[in-house]
């Protein structure tokens, strides 16, 4: 075998080792791929009592309830599906009633969501300065109630 030959056997061997492990490690974190689960398809495909998940959607409008010191209650909802979710600790300055919001943490086994962190999502119509003035100045721009400026 010629040194060529070598080479180019230690190079296929070492890249199928890589694409041997790079397989593995997208098998054992299929599930924890997603950045969060909805609450529609939890009711759909069922999340067994305990198994820490990413539960995401929007705070329902008046579920929010604050109980003893930094504990609440509120309800994610995607529209098709709704899950009760209890929290305690300081929420994100972001979150309200009507907001998109992600928490991690376990389902229960009465159906309810036990979480232990909240990140609460930005506005779905924020965009950047540079973007908006752009579309200020072509007479494109459409405020929050969806009218159009113009200048």
């Amino acid at each position: 075998m010629t040194r060529k030959q070598r080479r180019m056997m230690m190079i296929s061997a070492a890249g199928l080792v890589l694409f041997m492990a790079v397989g593995l490690i997208l098998f054992a974190l299929q599930s924890q791929i997603t950045f969060f689960v909805s609450p529609s398809e939890i009711a759909e495909k069922g999340v067994a009592p305990g198994q820490r998940i990413r539960l995401g959607g929007l705070v329902k409008e008046e579920t929010l309830k604050h109980t003893e010191g930094t504990s609440v209650s509120f309800v994610v909802t995607d529209g098709g599906a709704d899950i009760k979710v209890a929290y305690k600790g300081i929420l994100p300055d972001l979150f309200r009633e009507g907001q998109g919001v992600v928490t991690e943490g376990a389902m229960n086994t009465d159906g309810s969501f036990t979480a232990d962190t909240v990140l609460a999502k930005h506005d779905e119509n924020y965009m950047p300065r540079e973007v908006a003035d752009a579309l200020k100045d072509q007479g494109h721009w459409q405020d929050q109630y969806g009218a159009t400026k113009t200048n």
